[in-house]
């Protein structure tokens, strides 16, 4: 089981809130992408989605303050 370092991850995010939806929602965008393409493969969305946060690729939107 590979270990992720949520301290990391949330460097420069004002939101944990912001960085979960983001993996979740990357994570069912990379599950569509394989069913559609029909691709077999043993790494889990969420770890691909959780690299490709940690390694700069997509971007997480942050909410915004309503003062």
């Amino acid at each position: 089981m590979k270990k992720v370092n949520v301290d990391e991850l949330f460097e420069g995010k004002a939101s944990r809130y912001a960085l979960v939806i983001g993996v979740a929602k990357r994570a069912r965008q990379i599950t569509q992408e394989i069913e559609d393409q029909q691709i077999v493969t043993d790494k889990k969305a969420v770890l691909t989605a959780i690299d490709e946060i940690r390694e700069h690729k997509i971007g997480i939107l942050q909410p915004e303050d309503d003062d």
